[in-house]
Parts: C-alpha cells; structure tokens; sequence
C-alpha cells in the first residue's frame, strides 16, 4: 500500500497553532514524485489581480484582512498562486476582490479599497502603483 507524507514548513505549522476555532485552512496537495513535482508548471496569475502579481507587487500567500468597526465585520484573504483569493470561512476562492468582500460583508462593496495588507495599504494602492510604473 502506498504511503502518503505531507511536510509543511515551519511558518504553515505557526500559522496552525496560531489559527482560531473557527477559522479556515486551506492546504493544497500535487500528486506526483519529486522529480514530478519540480517539472511541473507554477500557476500562472489571472483575472483582476494577475497584473500586480506579474509586477510582484502582490505575492501567493500575502493575507489581506479588513475591519469595518461600525457594521463589527472582519475579514481575512489569503492569496492564490493563480490569483483569486480564498476567504476565510468560505468554501471556493473567488477571482474579484469585490466578490471576496462581498461575500463577508453580504453587500455589494468595492473590494479594491476593502481589503489591506499587512503593511496598511489596500489592493487600490497596489493598483495606482503599478498605474505609475507603467507610465513611466
């Protein structure tokens, strides 16, 4: 019978020990040798966020989290290698910040100004970045 390892690096088992009750998370498994593994193809980044990951303005992994006091909502995201982002709590990752926010918040609500990083600034902020490194 086959047997199956699953190593995870020290930050995924912090993250583990750190994670709540009730918070999702998700682990993705390749099948295949090692060999197979280090030949196959790394995502490619599509849809509303692939052009600040081209520009590696945003990275697979970076968690963008919001807080909206008045309504008592928060959120958290964690970013595809593809990206699309996969919200806690949430079964399916979703391509749009918008859609990822909406679906925390249960409104229509622009994603792009919603959902921060770590350091403060917001997907928006990303965006007007890369915005200015094109025109130059």
């Amino acid at each position: 019978m086959p047997t199956l390892s699953i190593h995870f690096d020290s930050s995924v088992l912090a993250h583990l020990a750190k994670a709540t009750g009730d918070e999702t998370v998700h682990v993705t498994l390749t099948l295949g040798t090692n060999e197979d593994t280090a030949a196959a193809p790394s995502a490619v980044p599509h849809g509303p966020l692939a052009g600040l990951m081209k520009a590696q303005l945003l990275t697979a992994g970076t968690v963008l989290t919001f807080r909206q006091r008045r309504a008592g909502r928060t959120g958290r995201a964690v970013v595809t290698p593809d990206g699309e982002l996969i919200v806690d709590g949430k079964p399916t990752p979703f391509a749009s910040p918008s859609k990822a926010a909406e679906a925390v918040t249960g409104n229509v609500i622009n994603g792009w100004t919603l959902w921060h990083l770590e350091d403060g600034r917001t997907l928006d902020d990303l965006r007007q970045e890369l915005a200015r490194r094109t025109d130059k």
